[in-house]
């Protein structure tokens, strides 16, 4: 299991601004399994670890979930 003890969280107006992509376009890759899926952190808030975001930033066309 990964440790996100000292992983960042990112907030969606952080990764659109990282990725330049839309807000649709993240929850569209998100079910097409070629975008980091984002983390529940309380009632209606979602965000996304850090270090998913920049292997995403390193190789966007390769990207993929894990089995």
């Amino acid at each position: 299991m990964i440790d996100r003890s000292r992983d960042n969280l990112l907030r969606l107006r952080d990764v659109t601004a990282r990725t330049k992509l839309s807000r649709t376009t993240i929850y569209r890759r998100i079910a097409a399994g070629t975008f980091p899926p984002s983390t529940p952190i309380s009632a209606g808030l979602v965000a996304w670890y850090e270090t998913d975001i920049n292997e995403w930033i390193a190789n966007p066309m390769g990207w993929r979930a894990a089995a």
